[in-house]
């Protein structure tokens, strides 16, 4: 460690003895001290998780005898029959049902461990240390197409040689440290919901790689009730904040698709952004405070204040570096209490165009509700395909509310659009703006669509992603890909996109496929744009790079309309192609500069953005 770790220290202490003064003097009623959460994901992930895939072993789709169904009971959809997906499937993809599906079997064989024992011993003195095999598998991918590809092959050229779960900041510290002196690598894990590539071992690595596995390191620090703040470890995941939070009368309000399993260090360290994000934020917007272990030193401000003017904000460095620089361990979060009133909605508007006006006025006016989604025809058909017997699964076409949207205002089923919402805060409030989205829907010819469905609408969002894995046990291969664009480009970025799509599937004579989008996100200058993928690869030779292929391509198209590479995804591995023209050749060298600064030996060697081409990463 560097000489400056002193200088940082003293003034971090400096401010922990006034935050602990504080913590004796205040009333107990407003500062709560440290909050030991116990997770609902244990140590040994593959005891609840799929190996081999996403989220709970106890949830997954099935397809038996023409019916589907959701299993287990974590889920609206869960325990009941889908009787109108095996139809949507067949129709759109062309899938024999009738074969049993690809389940693959657990793997009995593992890359051998290259962390010599004396080195496993000195880490076992600093936290607990494990090198099984599955333990080290599924840590050494994140949820792209490519790793969920190798995984289900056990193909992966390299995993990580041991995973180490360290409990608090001084121990990262340690394990720092070790990594220097044995010349390890080590890759930061959080919850493995990566879909950038960014936790995937580099095939080239020679030294031992260690995965920091964070998820050890999941206490509330400290609680302030008066100033709206809480201190957080950052391996701790987004269920269990919220649930804690809850239970205090407060909220964080980060809910990205993946906050079942992902980590506030993840959010961080990819410069996250949630389905709520037009009341608290996206993770920039919430954080006050970081404080992360690099190999040159901690990186932490040496006061916790709303904002400062002293240079370069560091902290956004950190923000979005992919675990490329050091770890974060602790993070403070603005706090919101929780709002007396949540309340859901759905418009229904007859086509994409009509849908997109709506979403641009009411930016334009600044009159978001906590969430506001816009889904295309494309991914309404998809919602009606997971229509359960007793209840709506898609939108409203059923008996009279069908009659109504389709004969009397002549909607086409086959070009109507959705918006679904999600609006919170005191009844008067919600009324209100509940009234002010209604008004601006009816002048671009939307019409109310009911809460219930709305509410359907936005708890799917965590259904999607089981989606994928029963695709690839018939042979779809699937996946999602978002930007960033402005408001007067996104309706040409749209349809070009699809149709570079279209040309590039008919070109490989990929017949049978799925393209669809959603307006996820919405701000002053732009919109985030969410695309789905995928399609039936029983004829292709090489399934995974015609996939690969295809969205390079897609992207490409994005690029080529002003999109950006990535709205929150991050840029990982798989979109280090359009790095330096998104950042310019001195942001790509000011990237640079910060490596060298922070991590001259590469001991987090990750690969990420444009550092495989660093001078450090051939060490």
């Amino acid at each position: 460690m560097s000489e400056n770790v002193g200088l940082v220290r003293t003034a971090v202490d400096s401010v922990k003895s006034v935050q602990n003064k504080r913590s004796i003097s205040d009333n107990r009623n407003t500062y709560e001290t440290e909050i030991k959460v116990k997770s609902v994901i244990p140590r040994k992930r593959q005891e609840l998780l799929k190996w081999y895939g996403w989220g709970y072993k106890d949830s997954m789709f099935l397809l038996k005898d023409d019916i589907a169904t959701f299993t287990g009971k974590r889920y609206l959809i869960g325990g009941k029959s889908l009787p109108h997906f095996v139809e949507w499937v067949k129709e759109k993809f062309d899938v024999d049902i009738s074969k049993p599906p690809k389940i693959p079997p657990t793997p009995t064989v593992y890359p051998q461990s290259r962390l010599p024992d004396e080195v496993r011993q000195e880490l076992e003195k600093i936290s607990l240390v494990s090198v099984e095999g599955m333990d080290r598998l599924i840590r050494a991918h994140g949820q792209t197409l490519n790793d969920m590809t190798h995984l289900r092959n056990n193909s992966f050229q390299r995993i990580p040689d041991a995973v180490i779960w360290p409990e608090c900041h001084e121990q990262v510290e340690q394990i720092v440290e070790c990594a220097s002196k044995f010349k390890l690598v080590l890759i930061p894990f959080g919850g493995g919901t990566s879909v950038s590539g960014s936790i995937t071992c580099p095939e080239h690595e020679s030294r031992p790689i260690v995965a920091l596995d964070t998820s050890d390191m999941n206490s509330i620090l400290w609680l302030d009730r008066e100033q709206l703040l809480a201190r957080v470890q950052a391996g701790i995941v987004g269920q269990d904040l919220e649930r804690e939070m809850r239970a205090r009368g407060f909220t964080v309000g980060h809910e990205p698709d993946s906050y079942e399993f992902s980590t506030l260090g993840g959010w961080v360290a990819t410069r996250a952004s949630g389905m709520k994000k037009n009341t608290y934020g996206n993770i920039e917007d919430l954080i006050v405070q970081t404080k992360v272990v690099t190999p040159r030193g901690v990186i932490e401000k040496s006061c916790c204040v709303p904002r400062i003017s002293c240079g370069p904000e560091w902290e956004h460095v950190v923000m979005g570096s992919e675990g490329c620089l050091g770890v974060v361990t602790e993070v403070t979060l603005k706090i919101r209490p929780l709002p007396s009133l949540v309340r859901y909605g759905s418009l229904v508007f007859p086509d994409w165009e009509s849908g997109f006006q709506f979403e641009r006025e009411v930016a334009r006016q600044r009159l978001q509700p906590s969430s506001i989604r816009l889904m295309d025809n494309e991914q309404f058909r998809f919602g009606h395909a997971l229509k359960t017997e007793t209840s709506w699964g898609g939108v409203l076409l059923d008996g009279l509310k069908k009659l109504y949207i389709t004969k009397i205002k002549g909607f086409d089923p086959m070009k109507l659009c959705v918006v679904t919402l999600l609006m919170e805060g005191k009844l008067d409030q919600v009324t209100e703006r509940e009234t002010q989205l209604n008004s601006i829907a009816a002048k671009f010819g939307g019409i109310p669509g009911g809460a219930k469905n709305g509410e359907i609408g936005y708890t799917l969002t965590f259904v999607i992603a089981y989606i994928r894995d029963l695709a690839l046990e018939y042979d779809i291969v699937a996946e999602s890909f978002e930007t960033s664009v402005p408001w007067e480009r996104t309706l040409i970025l749209c349809r070009n996109t699809k149709r570079r799509v279209i040309a590039e599937c008919k070109a490989r004579n990929v017949s049978h496929y799925l393209i669809s989008c959603r307006l996820t996100q919405t701000y002053d200058a732009g919109c985030c744009i969410y695309f789905y993928f995928g399609f039936n690869s029983a004829g292709c030779v090489d399934p995974l790079r015609t996939y690969e292929e295809i969205e390079e391509a897609a992207r490409d198209e994005i690029i080529a309309c002003g999109g950006s590479i990535s709205h929150h995804h991050g840029v990982g591995k798989l979109r280090k192609k359009w790095y330096t023209q998104t950042v310019s050749e001195a942001g790509r060298r000011l990237l640079y500069a910060a490596k060298t600064a922070l991590d001259p030996e590469n001991i987090f060697a990750l690969d990420n953005m444009a550092l495989d081409q660093h001078p450090t990463s051939k060490l």
